[in-house]
């Protein structure tokens, strides 16, 4: 590079015989000044520029170092880094005629904000595809009116994955890479408003309607304004958590574990087990100093339960299907439950979707089957509603208010003469994706009935496209279970994104629209099946399952997914979409009922994973698919398996397919998110989060979550599987490698779920659910997370679910 040092005067050489006349220069200042000239051009003057990448120093120019460590750059030299890591400019001056003072500007390249602090001007490198030059401009000027500059240039390159792998480890605390830091902000019975008292934590709490749930899942970022309640998609510094309370550590809620004296739990006991579930939407800040922490008394801090009313939108409102006692028009609904994964939409409303609903209601089929119809039945037993009592026995309930139907609700049998009489259709009020509106307090959540019912593990949409139909990709969390689409019947239209009424623009596009089923084929490719009463099997002669109406179709979604041929997968689970291709991820978690002669292209592993002698797929896999002309309204798809859960030791030619090693490899993949767009770890090559929910390899590591920055669909291969001497073939895309790496581990008996992050991908948050989950007051196993700061606490504190902060310690984007 050439050296563009320079030194700018007011005058030159030509301008001796300057006019002396009042107000002008004396010869005496002239003469001042051209000495001073010289000696800055014989260096009594100089100025310098520096670059310092990621917090380190790196090599000087024409060294060859690695990106976590580059030139120290001054005048005519240039350094590397890549995009979404720290860049610090120092200047320094000196000049015998005073100390000068400078400052950096930009003279070319993409442009980046600069921010002046005590250490240097530093920026985040920008998000690019190739090799990118940025120049700046360092510029002083003395006491005396004289500027000088020079010129300091740095190259981009490609975002890469920056960290060093987390060792597997079974601690009882969050690990994460070195040069990151790790905060709890949000736990199990925090206050969320300012009458609360605080959490004791010793299983006498109660009020957990204004407390922050149990088992936090799914959970998204919606910014706000500096102050008031105003929407601010840019804010990276306030904002409002959503976030999913799926389910409950059920022992440590109460003192000495649950009661159930005679078969009938205490309404206390069952109260605060249905208000520990549902949402917590909170208010989050960061202060000056870097530090996150929510605000207790939020002006839109709101818990969402079971208890709080709801809706019904779409085609199944007012079917008879929804009419019980509590609502005989089958228009409104209580709450919502076991709320899993979730989705999002762009006019700024949080979709959560209800996932194992099935097991809340006491139904025993000796008894109850006798009093249905052969329909219901079927309907009922395809959704697995038959226990005998119910997950937690709340239907047992006697309420001190004869009137209360809180807990009747949960028994499911028949008992009077009609549906309006009894809560035999309750099971019809939940499985569903529910919109909310979290900047309005005062707004009723929507089960938008268009998108079907089933186990609703997320509801991830496809990138928006003005004038294209958008869809919703769900997960059906369940062995052998389906993947479906919805795509809206309204072209995206992006006015919409900064409506007022939120619910209503959710209305136009969520309650009419096509559902699909998905059908993966051995050669790679894949069709969507629609769910459309009266096309195909989907009629009222279906010999396993009358339908009666499109009503009847959504709602039992799992019958018309079997009817239309679609293909069992094994758990479908968390979707994501890649937000520069629109390709679309899908965890399938595991599946115990994989065996070598049920296998197929799509789920093509039923091994052993020793220690357990059980042939399954222990391990899961994450399989992935391309629209047909890269539209979410297409009705065919490629695939492959991006890549396969296995152990590193484990048979690289048949279970380990991806070639993990020990720094990468996983087990049960689960929640799946990629970053956002809004800065360089959701841009050119996105970074993919995976987390696990395993009981496969626990007894080697806690679970955790891993970063990947992965390639286009079918950038591998096919490959043969042996299982127990029966081959099947399948796509398996390119290794992994150094590009998928372990970046966080959890503490003891915990999973890893939900994930999103800041609009500037500064500040991760990511849920811990369930710590010491195979514990109770006796026998407390985990003491997470008040053993985060030490690793260790005293031994009767009980474990809580709670969000963490992850930040880098130098401010640059998380992951790069």
């Amino acid at each position: 590079m050439t050296d563009s040092t320079s030194i700018t005067m007011g005058y030159d050489d030509g301008d001796i015989d300057t006019n002396a006349s009042t107000g002008g220069n004396s010869l005496n200042a002239l003469i001042d000044r051209r000495y001073s000239r010289r000696a800055a051009l014989l260096g009594g003057t100089k100025a310098a520029a520096f670059a310092v990448f990621g917090g380190a120093v790196l090599a000087a120019c024409g060294e060859d170092e690695s990106k976590d460590a580059g030139p120290t750059i001054t005048a005519g030299s240039s350094g590397e880094t890549s995009s979404g890591r720290v860049v610090t400019l120092t200047g320094s001056t000196s000049n015998t005629a005073g100390t000068a003072q400078g400052a950096f500007s930009q003279v070319s390249g993409p442009p980046v904000a600069l921010t002046q602090g005590a250490t240097g001007t530093t920026f985040i490198a920008p998000s690019v595809a190739a090799a990118t030059m940025l120049v700046f401009r360092y510029t002083a000027t003395d006491s005396k009116g004289l500027t000088f500059s020079t010129d300091t240039s740095v190259s981009i390159t490609p975002a890469t994955l920056g960290f060093a792998a987390v060792s597997k480890n079974k601690l009882d605390v969050v690990t994460v890479p070195a040069g990151y830091t790790v905060s709890v902000l949000y736990r199990l019975g925090d206050p969320i408003d300012a009458a609360t008292p605080a959490y004791k934590n010793d299983g006498t709490d109660t009020s957990y309607a204004t407390r922050a749930g149990d088992h936090g899942d799914a959970l998204h970022w919606f910014g706000l304004a500096a102050a008031g309640s105003t929407r601010d998609d840019t804010s990276s510094t306030r904002g409002l958590l959503v976030m999913n309370h799926e389910n409950i550590n059920q022992p440590y809620l109460h003192v000495g574990g649950a009661t159930n004296a005679g078969g009938v739990r205490p309404e206390a006991e069952a109260l605060k087990e249905m208000e520990c579930h549902g949402l917590s939407v909170v208010e989050v800040t960061r202060s000056s100093a870097g530090a996150w922490s929510y605000v207790q008394a939020g002006a839109l801090n709101r818990r969402i339960t079971p208890l709080t009313p709801t809706v019904f939108n779409g085609p199944v409102k007012g079917s008879n299907l929804l009419k019980t006692a509590f609502s005989p028009t089958g228009v409104a609904g209580r709450g919502t439950i076991n709320n899993c994964a979730n989705g999002y939409t762009p006019w700024a409303t949080n979709l959560t979707c209800e996932e194992n609903w099935a097991g809340y209601f006491r139904r025993p089929t000796a008894t109850d089957n006798a009093l249905r119809t052969p329909r219901e039945v079927v309907a009922l037993t395809r959704f697995g509603v038959t226990s005998a009592s119910g997950n937690y026995g709340w239907s047992t309930v006697v309420p001190a208010d004869s009137t209360n139907t809180l807990y009747r609700r949960w028994d499911a049998r028949v008992s009077g003469a009609t549906a309006t009489d009894d809560f035999r259709n309750e099971p019809y009020q939940f499985g569903w994706v529910v919109e909310i509106d979290p900047y309005d307090k005062a707004s009723v959540p929507r089960k938008r009935t268009a998108l079907g019912r089933f186990n609703h593990e997320g509801c991830w949409p496809s990138n928006f496209v003005v004038g294209r139909k958008p869809a919703w990709y769900m997960g059906d969390d369940a062995q052998n279970e389906y993947l479906y689409k919805f795509v809206s019947a309204t072209p995206w239209a992006e006015a919409d994104a900064t409506a007022a009424d939120r619910l209503s623009i959710g209305d136009k596009y969520l309650d009419n629209g096509t559902l699909y089923v998905a059908k993966f084929n051995a050669d790679g490719s894949g069709s969507w099946s629609p769910l459309t009463f009266g096309s195909g099997p989907l009629t009222a002669g279906n010999a396993t399952y009358a339908f009666a109406d499109q009503a009847d179709v959504l709602a039992n979604a799992r019958l018309a997914g079997d009817a239309l041929g679609a293909t069992k997968m094994d758990r479908p689970e968390w979707t994501a979409v890649n937000p520069v291709s629109g390709e679309v991820y899908l965890t399938l978690t595991n599946n115990s009922s994989r065996t070598a002669a049920n296998t197929d292209a799509a789920n093509p592993r039923a091994y052993l994973d020793p220690p357990s002698t059980s042939v399954s797929n222990r391990n899961g896999h994450i399989i992935r698919l391309r629209e047909t002309g890269d539209t979410s309204e297409a009705l065919a798809f490629a695939w492959d398996i991006y890549a396969f859960g296995a152990g590193s030791d484990l048979d690289p030619t048949n279970i380990n397919l991806s070639g993990l090693d020990a720094t990468n490899d996983f087990s049960s993949p689960d929640g799946l998110w990629f970053g956002r767009s809004s800065n360089a770890s959701g841009k050119v090559t996105p970074v993919l989060w995976i987390q696990t929910d395993d009981s496969a390899y626990t007894d080697v590591t806690n679970c955790m979550m891993l970063a990947a920055m992965p390639g286009p669909v079918n950038d591998g291969g096919v490959k043969t599987v042996t299982n127990a001497g029966r081959t099947q073939a399948t796509r398996v895309g390119k290794a992994p490698g150094t590009t998928l790496r372990r970046f966080l581990v959890g503490p003891i008996e915990a999973e890893i779920t939900g994930v999103d992050s800041t609009p500037d991908g500064k500040t991760l948050f990511v849920n811990i659910q369930h710590p010491g989950e195979n514990g109770n007051p006796s026998n407390i196993t985990s003491h997470w997370p008040d053993t985060q700061a030490t690793g260790t606490a005293a031994a009767t504190i009980r474990p809580r679910s709670a969000t963490v902060v992850i930040t880098k310690n130098d401010g640059g984007v998380v992951a790069l």
